[in-house]
């Protein structure tokens, strides 16, 4: 009797146990947005990755290391996928600078998109009730209930004002809002477990920051003013004005969760075939860079109608030049910068009003080139004091000015002075003796002629980056951005076949910005010249001459080997072999050719 009423007593409770479970799965899934479920699997992974590394990373197993990265960064690959939101632009994060990180990361990061499905329409919908007390057909006269894009924290759908204007109308998913504050949550207290216990790395110096502008990232409000401040930026400085275009904003239309701004048609840089023939171009067959190969449909769009008949001037070189040189103002004399140009977020079509008639009907029309710059929510502000030594960094790399080198990365509490100038210009770069940091005597207690091992190859590497991240409190924070900045434009400027030199325009522009200031006046340009910036410029621009070499040898050795059907590469792909070779031997390292695809 006792044993039946045990196992009736038993029955019962599971069956309350797996309801109270099941209710409580329900809830959180509609009425939270899964962020439980979502925040529940990101400490389950975490706690696999942990112990994974703290039981099995040893030097009696150096062999099974590489087994144990290809498991951890499965494990990373799936519960971003899974999870989607905030997590795939972590994981972007990731892929653009995974060539120092082990060959499965680089390998399982290379093409982590932003993609995700549909939500239906009447989730749209109630999205603009919520919003403008309308739906989108009162709103608008024309909406198409079908999105033309959708990624996994809003979608976009193409529509047509009263007033006869197409417009891009940009929807963030419900769900996200909800799930935004869990999922910050959960990656503070990763990255602080990741810290203290597992990797004793400093990493969660930048996790406020990190957090915050990903959360304004969401706001588009936010991401509204950060377009109409770039446009107005454009539009006072004469070398971009017209050669860049910002998408006009419809405040109107506009809120925190929907924002509608000018409808673009154009060619969008990721289609490399459709972009080779509005240049009248052949790309290189395979482009190099973090965007190489990159197959991703979605950001394919073809040639539209408006642009079967035209022909842009100045083929890529005009294109990349005026990117590079456009980024580079951002950075060096408007300290705002856009953090995300990746190639779907950049859209390259004739410059409306200019024209050069053909002599023959059968001839494609001339038309200048123009930049359509999109998608402006995730930008960062860089102080005065910072920028100006950021310029001057850049300065002191072209002109090996050791000196202003190490004023400058001690100031931001950076040990390692020729990694950190390597990971500015994406070259190697090695600091002159004097320094003392020579990389003799640092692999393999002494002997740098000593084979490592995977266990003895992660433990070097983890010493030099904590050598390299001395001080985190005067690390500026900016400089994450800067970085991600840099290294798409980078892969951007390498998977069209290099046609631009850009350390050169980029050093350029921060000379510049050094020796004129920039504070609004009336005055004429030469009464703000500083008279010794500008004879740092001057022996700056006779450094530049040796790197004008280099480049154009590379272009000729480019074409010479175009001509002869050999495997073709660019000023960037040798950049990117000389990087490779430095990571192997300042952190013993083997860095594949396609850590920088993406």
């Amino acid at each position: 009797m006792l044993l039946r009423l045990s196992r009736s007593r038993l029955v019962k409770r599971t069956v309350y146990t797996t309801f109270g479970f099941g209710a409580a799965y329900l809830a959180d899934t509609e009425l939270n947005a899964s962020a439980v479920t979502r925040n529940l699997r990101t400490l389950w992974t975490c706690a696999l990755i942990s112990a994974d590394y703290k039981l099995n990373f040893t030097p009696e197993h150096a062999d099974r290391i590489p087994a144990i990265h290809q498991r951890v960064a499965d494990r990373m690959y799936d519960l971003f996928t899974s999870n989607g939101g905030l997590y795939i632009k972590i994981g972007q994060a990731i892929g653009a600078n995974a060539a120092l990180m082990p060959a499965p990361f680089q390998q399982k990061f290379a093409r982590l998109f932003d993609d995700a499905p549909q939500i239906p329409y009447a989730t749209i919908a109630r999205v603009f009730q919520r919003e403008f007390n309308k739906s989108p057909q009162e709103l608008f006269a024309y909406f198409d209930e079908n999105a033309v894009a959708s990624a996994s924290v809003a979608q976009v759908h193409k529509a047509r004002t009263w007033d006869g204007d197409w417009v891009a109308v940009k929807v963030q998913k419900p769900d996200v809002g909800r799930q935004t504050s869990y999922d910050l949550m959960a990656f503070r207290a990763v990255m602080w477990a990741f810290e203290k216990w597992v990797f004793d790395l400093p990493v969660y110096f930048a996790v406020d920051f990190i957090s915050s502008h990903l959360h304004a990232e969401l706001d588009f409000i936010s991401e509204a003013s950060n377009a109409q401040r770039t446009a107005s930026l454009v539009a006072s400085e004469p070398r971009l004005a017209g050669k860049v275009h910002i998408p006009k904003v419809y405040p109107e239309f506009s809120t925190k969760r929907v924002l509608t701004a000018e409808w673009i048609d154009g060619v969008r840089l990721s289609d490399r075939e459709a972009l080779g023939r509005i240049v009248g171009e052949k790309l290189p067959e395979k482009g190099g860079g973090m965007f190489a190969d990159t197959v991703h449909e979605e950001k394919k769009n073809g040639i539209p109608e408006s642009m079967n008949h035209v022909k842009l001037k100045g083929g890529m070189r005009a294109i990349m030049h005026t990117m590079v040189e456009l980024f580079s103002a951002q950075m060096f004399d408007w300290g705002f910068v856009h953090c995300d140009p990746h190639p779907g977020n950049i859209i390259i079509r004739a410059r409306p009003g200019s024209w050069s008639s053909s002599k023959s009907s059968s001839k494609p029309v001339l038309r200048e080139p123009q930049l359509v710059l999109l998608d402006h929510g995730l930008y960062v502000t860089i102080p005065p004091t910072v920028k100006r030594q950021y310029a001057s960094l850049w300065r002191a790399l072209l002109t090996s000015d050791w000196d202003t080198i190490r004023n400058v990365t001690e100031s931001w509490g950076v040990g390692e002075a020729g990694l950190f100038a390597s990971a500015i210009l994406m070259r190697p770069v090695k600091i002159g003796q004097a320094n003392g940091s020579s990389s003799r005597a640092e692999k393999g207690n002494g002997d740098p002629g000593k084979e490592l091992n995977a266990y003895e190859q992660s433990v070097w590497m983890k010493e030099r980056l904590k050598r390299f991240l001395v001080d985190t409190d005067k690390m500026p924070k900016e400089l994450i951005f800067l970085g991600r900045n840099m290294r798409i434009v980078q892969g951007n400027n390498q998977s069209l076949g290099s046609p631009v030199n850009r350390i050169k325009i980029t050093a350029y522009w921060a000379s510049r910005s050094l020796v004129t200031t920039h504070e609004r006046s009336s005055h004429a340009w030469w009464t703000r010249l500083d008279a010794r910036e500008l004879w740092h410029d001057v022996l700056f621009r006779t450094a530049m001459f040796s790197l004008d070499i280099m480049f154009w040898v590379s272009k000729i050795r480019q074409r010479v080997r175009a001509l002869l059907g050999l495997t073709n590469g660019g000023f960037e792909d040798e950049l990117e072999r000389s990087v490779r070779g430095f990571a192997r031997s300042t952190f013993g390292v083997e860095v594949g050719p396609g850590a920088f695809e993406g």
